[in-house]
């Protein structure tokens, strides 16, 4: 079996027996489906007050069009941190700048709709509370304790919470 580097995106294949598993479905070799195009779209539903949590993507910039629902959205800057957020309606547009921790959050009573357009065919994506207390192996407690200024209770519990299954 081919080994895959890449876990970011799944295109679906019918023959499991010439597909790999990633994140949990059959999929084609990521290999085999690079067209080097160098954009990437997916697109986003939210239930009402649904969440797409603090996450980044270290390979590409993120453009988001919201089509139907409210979102507020935010990125975080670094040195300083300085957090930028926008209420974002029907038809408006927002860009996350590459690298740069950010989230969408539905505000409104009803499901919202948005397409996001990245600037690679390969972003990545990490969601920083799962890459942080849902490490396999779980990072050391006194890291995070010391790291976040958080009792170890609290680390524990997080670190349950966020294990993978």
């Amino acid at each position: 079996m081919t080994q895959v580097l890449c876990k970011d995106f799944c295109v679906a294949i019918n023959d499991i027996k010439s597909g790999v598993f990633v994140n949990g479905k059959f999929c084609k070799d990521p290999a085999m489906v690079f067209n080097t195009l160098g954009i990437s779209l997916a697109r986003l539903d939210f239930a009402p007050y649904g969440l797409n949590p603090p996450h980044t993507h270290p390979r590409g910039t993120e453009l988001l069009v919201v089509i139907e629902g409210t979102l507020l959205v935010g990125f975080v800057t670094s040195n300083p941190n300085k957090l930028f957020t926008k209420v974002l309606n029907k038809g408006d547009v927002f860009v996350f700048p590459i690298g740069l921790i950010h989230f969408q959050f539905n505000i409104g009573k009803t499901a919202a709709l948005a397409f996001a357009g990245l600037s690679s065919q390969n972003p990545g994506v990490i969601t920083i509370a799962n890459a942080v207390f849902g490490s396999v192996p779980p990072i050391n407690p006194d890291v995070l304790i010391k790291a976040f200024q958080l009792d170890k209770n609290v680390v524990e519990y997080l670190q349950k919470a966020f294990a993978p299954n």
